[in-house]
């Protein structure tokens, strides 16, 4: 077989090219998987599926079995004739000289040098084109006429038999030239946007860079501020400890000095309950009754009453001293809130006194006396209506924050909607918007079980639902950030908005039967 008529079997008939990576339709015919898989992508929109050679057609997307047999022919035959082609096209006419060629006519199968192009046949079926060896990509595989038109539905080129007949006639088709200026002109827009994509990915790679040198300095920062921080911690509970000790290794000298001074009076007494023990029994077996009675008789029943309000006396005071544990107990917890305060305070400003503004809530809603919770009402209430009185089931806290880092937490219902976040005080409170609605609030919202975050209107989804009903909310007002945590077993990252505060920003409730309560951080 000749080098042209093999070349001619290893051609896809997609893209006129010796194969790369063939791949086998059921239908028995090969094409590049590239080629084939950008016009089964085509042909998606259509409904039907169909082999671009027989026009078989399938329901579903073929799946496209690798032909490895005609990849290695394919490889193969591209390696041993790469080297086969001049370094340049030369004349085929100019027999006594290697003249290069400046065109090649596709209908001659002939390349032209300048002298041979003049007197060439200048009929519309003689096409000229560049200078080439590879002549059979220019013909129709079947009708071996120029390929004249380019078949949209098909994504192949086709000559002028291929129009009228079968496989694709009644399909969009234009001349190559046209075909080839659209596809020029689609990668002209696409290369005018390519280079602004390129900078926006560069630019957006450096400030991403940046962040993470940033998040690894504050990483770094943050560990060094922890070991500080349980460093003074631990010192302060040695200190803690040794008082604490010292203050029991007090109270229990002192409890026992009182148990053992106590013990030493009832052994005095025990002593001279004895001897007049031994009185009263000498005195009880005298048997006169003159003597009895004259011998200083009324001294020694004084003495007798004496002695039983003596015992009265020391079981009444026996208790006077007892070893007070359970106040130890609230000295030792007192102080180790105290720690963490102190620490607490020097690194994070907790919220512990955040609170709920009557004024700003809406009828559909109660709030309980501690002004700490927030929970739906069935029955709408008869507030009067105020400019800081919300329409709808949401209200802000009386606290405000225009500067600083700020943490709190709130526990959640299992059931029901709600939002929590933040927002300004100048939200519009008649229009019923709901945080997170508008371009003034920043919310975590929890809807049919499924948990999302909202500003002016944009939602982001979570994947997973949450797994607790508590959330930490972290306000840093100068940096912009505004994070959501799920406090489980261990704290969850949810979101985090970056922005730039303008004003003094509220944290914002919404409930729709359920409740939303602000934790108390001191507990």
């Amino acid at each position: 077989m000749a080098v042209a008529d093999l070349r001619d079997e290893l051609n896809c008939s997609i893209c006129l090219n010796v194969y790369e990576d063939p791949v086998m339709l059921r239908c028995g015919h090969n094409f590049c998987s590239t080629c084939i898989g950008k016009v089964l992508t085509a042909q998606e929109g259509s409904g039907m599926y169909s082999c671009p050679q027989c026009r078989m057609q399938f329901e579903e997307r073929p799946a496209l079995q690798r032909n490895l047999v005609l990849r290695n022919i394919a490889e193969r035959f591209r390696s041993t004739h790469a080297e086969e082609e001049p370094s340049g096209v030369l004349c085929t006419y100019c027999i006594n000289s290697l003249t290069p060629a400046v065109k090649t006519c596709v209908n001659c199968e002939a390349s032209l040098c300048e002298g041979h192009v003049k007197v060439h046949n200048k009929s519309s079926e003689h096409v000229l084109i560049e200078p080439t060896t590879c002549l059979e990509n220019r013909k129709c595989s079947k009708h071996k006429k120029i390929l004249e038109y380019f078949c949209y539905e098909d994504s192949v080129c086709i000559c002028v038999s291929c129009r009228l007949d079968g496989i694709h006639k009644g399909h969009q088709v234009e001349p190559i030239e046209e075909a080839f200026e659209k596809k020029r002109e689609k990668w002209r827009n696409v290369l005018e946007e390519l280079p602004s994509q390129k900078d926006e990915a560069t630019s957006r790679i450096q400030t991403l860079l940046s962040n993470k040198d940033k998040m690894i300095r504050n990483a770094a920062s943050t560990k060094e501020k922890v070991m500080d921080m349980v460093k003074e911690i631990k010192k302060k509970l040695d200190a803690l400890e040794e008082r604490i000790l010292n203050e029991v290794y007090k109270q229990e000298e002192e409890t026992s000095n009182s148990i053992t001074k106590l013990i030493q009076n009832l052994e005095v007494n025990i002593d001279s309950i004895s001897e007049k023990i031994t009185m009263f029994e000498k005195m009880y077996s005298m048997a006169d009754p003159l003597r009895v009675l004259q011998d200083h008789g009324v001294d020694r029943d004084n003495e007798a009453k004496d002695c039983k309000v003596l015992e009265k006396t020391q079981r009444k005071d026996d208790g006077i001293n007892d070893f007070p544990e359970r106040m130890i107990y609230v000295q030792l917890f007192k102080s180790l809130f105290n720690i963490v305060n102190e620490v607490r305070a020097d690194t994070l400003q907790t919220d512990l006194d955040l609170i709920l503004d009557e004024d700003t809530a809406g009828n559909n809603v109660n709030i309980s006396k501690d002004l700490k919770t927030l929970s739906w009402a069935e029955i709408q209430n008869s507030l009067p209506r105020t400019p800081k009185r919300f329409s709808i089931n949401q209200v802000l806290s009386k606290n405000s924050f225009s500067s600083g880092q700020h943490y709190w937490e709130m526990e959640t219902s299992k059931t029901g909607n709600w939002r929590v976040g933040v927002a300004y005080a100048s939200m519009d409170t008649k229009d019923r918007s709901s945080f997170g609605d508008n371009k003034k609030s920043w919310c975590l919202r929890r809807s049919n079980d499924k948990y999302s975050v909202l500003h002016d209107k944009t939602e982001t989804g979570f994947a997973q639902t949450s797994s607790s009903h508590n959330v930490g909310v972290y306000l840093d007002y100068e940096d912009g950030r505004l994070s959501f945590y799920e406090l489980c077993g261990s704290v969850r990252h949810m979101h985090t908005f970056h922005t730039t505060f303008t004003e003094p920003l509220h944290a914002a409730v919404l409930v729709y039967k359920s409740f939303v309560k602000i934790m108390n951080m001191a507990h």
